[in-house]
């Protein structure tokens, strides 16, 4: 099942240019913050409000170069997916413009 991550499409056009994608989250939390499908509506709502110009990267976990965990980072018994390490690109396996 793959794993989706929401972010500035100018943070992603820089990761394309640079060749690797490490989101500030790596460096304050420890790891990157991701969803599941189902989840990223919600995951725009809260953290995304009135935000534009934002990217959806869909990333297949199998290609991941990271460890990945399914954690309950809100205490809410919802577990969202986390990566331990930098975004290998070859991972993403698609981008979607959120409207």
């Amino acid at each position: 099942m793959n794993i989706y991550h929401i972010t500035p499409l100018k943070v992603w056009r820089k990761a394309l240019e640079s060749g690797s994608y490490d989101a500030d989250s790596l460096k304050t939390d420890g790891f990157i913050h991701c969803c599941k499908k189902g989840q990223t509506q919600g995951v725009l709502k809260e953290w995304f409000r009135g935000e534009s110009d934002l990217v959806l990267l869909e990333i297949d976990p199998t290609l991941l170069s990271a460890e990945v965990k399914y954690e309950d980072s809100h205490g809410t018994g919802e577990l969202f997916p986390h990566i331990y390490g930098p975004l290998n690109l070859d991972a993403v396996v698609g981008v979607t413009i959120c409207a």
